[in-house]
């Protein structure tokens, strides 16, 4: 399978999951979605990173995203894991993990690394539009956890600029002013934002967040 790029259509897949057997398609619907891999079962970064999934679940279906977890170990080993994780991180697991023990989802979406590990695995993120397609994909080592306040403000950024013609500089977050496409002339943006445009050079002009 080819590296998955931007832009691409993320492949739909029927999978067990620790909540049943499910369609990726049908269960994001026309939302957005976010589909992160982990190592295996059992292991401590990934704990971790569950039980923050999970206390971040209510902040991304605010956002109208979806999360789905992916491990290569079976449903019965997933189940055991949540116990675990609910245990350890007091909270609830309260998203499909995908059982992929034959790698068919992996595979899918380029997930092992052999030069990494040609049996587990790395941490992948994918967010996924409504349109089904690839709008962000992140990899971390196995031994680096997410940041999920990122993944956050990167729904944010996608969301903003999916539906603005606008950018978010560095380190942007959600409220703070964002970059006027380079592709619309000064004038034609000042029509556009009416709360103003600041041009601090004339491929860099600046407006507040639509949004706010």
């Amino acid at each position: 399978m080819a590296t998955l790029r931007l832009g691409d259509t993320a492949p739909d897949f029927t999978a067990e999951t620790s909540q049943g057997t499910l369609n990726f398609y049908e269960y994001l619907g026309d939302g957005w979605g976010i589909l992160f891999s982990h190592p295996a079962d059992f292991t401590p970064v990934c704990t971790t990173e569950l039980g923050t999934a999970a206390k971040f679940k209510q902040e991304f279906e605010k956002r109208n995203v979806k999360m789905m977890a992916l491990s290569v170990d079976g449903a019965a080993s997933h189940a055991e894991w949540i116990k675990d994780i609910n245990e350890t991180q007091n909270t609830v697991v309260n998203f499909p993990i995908v059982a992929d023990e034959d790698r068919k989802v992996s595979d899918l979406y380029d997930m092992i690394h052999p030069n990494a590990d040609d049996t587990l695995t790395v941490r992948s993120v994918f967010i996924i539009g409504p349109d089904k397609k690839v709008k962000l994909t992140l990899t971390y080592p196995a031994s680096t956890g997410r940041n999920f306040y990122e993944l956050l403000r990167v729904v944010d950024s996608l969301q903003l600029t999916a539906y603005h013609k606008v950018a978010t500089p560095a380190n942007w977050e959600s409220g703070e002013k964002v970059v006027v496409s380079p592709a619309i002339p000064t004038g034609e943006a000042r029509e556009i934002f009416t709360k103003g445009v600041e041009e601090v050079k004339p491929y860099l002009r600046l407006t507040p967040d639509p949004t706010v």
